[in-house]
């Protein structure tokens, strides 16, 4: 019996080898595949322009006066965005938790108090991450970026946008590509957290939300990404009807 057992045991992981190794495969013939080096690009007064005509495209003054947002990541991380006071609700399974966006200090609302810290620290992460793929494109002129012009292999001209602070990875950048209207159709990323470059993902169709911000919940690429729920309007009490979710974290001095 203990002979049966153990034949099975090695052929167990004989399988699970084999596995690992179709994966380790997979992944490098992805990588040979998809992995294109970062462009420089060229600084100047047209990536400038571009910056500009996207902006100006995505209606970036509506943006600017969105005073909340509200969407769910995949995976089923939801977000409430109070982007008046800056701070921001992260629901991950059982755990609600309140985070100051310059502080990066919360209030765990309902999940382990003894495991605080890390509760806060990842709806930050989380949070950094998704908000990203929310209103990415309104932030390409925010402070710490760089824009450049970069003519891809088939003479499209794309803006490259690189982040040398913000959010958990900086160092990361974007190669935007727009349609006929100006707006964004797709980008390509060279982030930090994925170790395939130049990786393409769609950005559209645009929606106009209640606050008159154009967002795009639709990412199609090779692993397709998509938001939910997404909501965006010019007060807090308009997602909220009245109530302020962030009282706890208010009552605290954040």
């Amino acid at each position: 019996m203990a002979e049966g057992k153990k034949r099975i045991a090695i052929k167990a992981l004989k399988i699970i080898g084999g596995l690992f190794a179709l994966l380790v495969v997979g992944l490098g013939v992805l990588a040979f595949t998809f992995d294109t080096p970062r462009p420089e690009g060229t600084p100047g007064p047209e990536a400038e322009a571009m910056a500009e005509s996207m902006l100006e495209a995505l209606d970036a003054d509506a943006w600017a006066r969105t005073g909340a947002a509200r969407w769910t990541f995949p995976g089923g991380t939801s977000h409430l965005w109070d982007r008046r006071r800056n701070l921001a609700q992260v629901t991950t399974g059982e755990d609600v938790v309140l985070v100051d966006l310059a502080t990066r200090k919360g209030v765990v609302v309902k999940g382990d108090e003894a495991d605080a810290d890390a509760l806060v620290a990842n709806a930050y992460a989380r949070w950094a991450n998704d908000s990203f793929w929310l209103a990415a494109p309104y932030k390409i002129m925010d402070p710490g970026t760089a824009r450049a012009v970069v003519v891809t292999d088939d003479g499209e001209r794309g803006l490259l946008v690189s982040y040398s602070s913000g959010g958990v990875t900086p160092g990361d950048a974007y190669l935007w590509l727009t349609d006929d209207t100006g707006r964004p159709r797709a980008w390509r990323m060279w982030v930090s957290n994925i170790p395939i470059g130049g990786l393409e993902f769609g950005w559209g169709p645009f929606e106009k939300t209640a606050s008159g911000a154009y967002l795009a919940s639709e990412h199609a690429g090779a692993v397709p990404l998509t938001l939910t729920d997404v909501e965006a309007t010019t007060t807090l009490s308009e997602l909220t009807g009245g109530d302020d979710p962030f009282a706890p974290l208010v009552a605290r001095g954040k």
